[in-house]
């Protein structure tokens, strides 16, 4: 662990480092979600004694009964760390009394205008106030704009009596979950580490360092804070600009997708992203929100990132109107046509819906008179707006009663050559189907 240093300043906090160390340590994680429970059970794999604090209740049920809702969870691995008492699942916060660290996992959405909405982590660090028990090491993973581990999470942990550096220190460590990434999971995804003051950041490279491959260890919790917050604006402008440049292409009867390609065969100065529906998932429609609102709080101008966001957000009303222009080649208008989508999770080979642009593209096309239906094997049925709908079979007949299919996410099982052969016209928002050369098929 590159930059921890040991230090003896104090015997107390030495023998929580060695506990850590040990592996003998007790670790609560706060929120079992798609950050939470991979961490949970990376942690109890590591021999880790591990209290895992939701206030779901039907999650907690689902775990006690050895059962993952979370497909990059194995229930084999929540089973055998339940049964062995490695791992317990809980609702009760009398559980995450005297534990050696705390780390908070909780989503972190943004409200109506636009503004970070941190109820969550409020919620959480409350919580974690009501148990502490000194001396403790609290990490938060949450994400959110720089300042927020030392102006919202510690002012709430001193509520409780106790004092920062003397009764508990705090960390942030930015999660880095891919969901349905096969290569990066996260042993070998380098983590993060920001602890304010030595000693934080020392216990929080041990406790990470416990699981992972590679801590990157920064000076305090707001350069992590900052650094999580350029991974995903960074992935929010480059798909934004091709997104832009999707549009201009087509215009000029251009194939982006080739043309993406061949600047990709450049060695050096270039890094390939591609053009889509829109951007879905927690981190990159949300996360340069919370740096924008922090920059205009600061008086400054952000107008680039707010560019990108409007770029990408128009993007499902692009694919709408290429629906339009499929219809038309058949003699159909928007107006009562059956439309059926292929795929609604934000990406491929997940049951992740959050901020998806499947959902907004199926709502504009309601709103446009459509008959809309939607497969997807990872999403049986979803509730939007008192709306809901179920997948629907993928067969022959399905296909040739659609008068568009639609392909908003590319799972790998989908069957390209049923719809290919039965289908009247297809949109490929994906470049799904870039080895058919059909006159009926009308790329991004």
């Amino acid at each position: 662990m590159s930059g921890c240093v040991d230090t003896s300043e104090d015997k107390v906090w030495q023998e929580k480092l060695d506990r850590i160390r040990s592996g003998k340590a007790k670790i609560a994680v706060i929120g079992l979600g798609y950050v939470g429970l991979p961490l949970a059970i990376a942690f109890a794999r590591k021999g880790f004694s591990v209290v895992g604090f939701d206030v779901d209740e039907s999650k907690i049920s689902s775990l006690l009964q050895g059962n993952s809702y979370v497909l990059d969870v194995p229930s084999d691995a929540v089973a055998r760390t339940v049964d062995s008492r490695i791992f317990q699942p809980t609702s009760d916060p009398e559980a995450l009394r005297g534990v050696d660290a705390i780390v908070i996992c909780v989503p972190t959405p943004f409200t109506v205008d636009r503004a970070p909405d941190l109820s969550y982590v409020e919620s959480a660090a409350k919580t974690v106030a009501s148990v502490l028990k000194p001396p403790c090491l609290v990490v938060l993973e949450s994400t959110s704009y720089p300042g927020t581990t030392e102006e919202l999470l510690v002012p709430i942990l001193e509520s409780s009596g106790l004092k920062l550096h003397t009764d508990f220190e705090v960390a942030f460590s930015p999660e880095r979950v891919d969901p349905g990434n096969k290569l990066y999971h996260i042993e070998n995804t380098p983590k993060v580490v920001g602890g304010l003051g030595e000693r934080a950041g020392e216990l929080a490279c041990a406790l990470y360092g416990s699981i992972v491959d590679k801590v990157v260890r920064l000076d305090s919790p707001r350069d992590a804070e900052m650094a999580k917050l350029i991974e995903n604006t960074f992935r929010q402008v480059n798909i934004a600009l091709v997104n832009e440049l999707a549009l201009i292409a087509k215009r000029m009867g251009v194939n982006i997708w080739k043309a993406i390609e061949a600047a990709a065969s450049k060695p050096f100065g270039f890094m390939a992203f591609y053009p889509g529906p829109g951007v879905g998932g927690h981190c990159i429609p949300i996360d340069p929100h919370y740096l924008a609102w922090k920059a205009r709080e600061l008086g400054c101008e952000i107008s680039f990132i707010e560019l990108a966001e409007r770029i990408n957000q128009s993007m499902p009303k692009h694919v709408v109107r290429l629906t339009e222009e499929a219809l038309a080649k058949i003699g159909k208008t928007l107006s009562n046509a059956n439309v059926l989508i292929l795929g609604v999770s934000y990406k491929r080979d997940i049951d992740d819906l959050r901020e998806s642009p499947a959902l907004a593209i199926i709502e504009q096309l309601q709103e446009a008179g459509a008959n809309v239906s939607y497969h997807d094997p990872y999403v049986p049925y979803y509730r939007r707006k008192n709306v809901e709908l179920r997948s629907t079979e993928l067969t022959p007949e399905t296909v040739a009663a659609a008068d568009c299919v639609l392909l908003v996410t590319d799972h790998s099982t989908l069957d390209k050559d049923l719809v290919v052969q039965h289908a009247k016209t297809i949109v490929d928002t994906r470049n799904a189907f870039a080895e058919y050369v059909r006159d009926n098929i009308i790329r991004l």
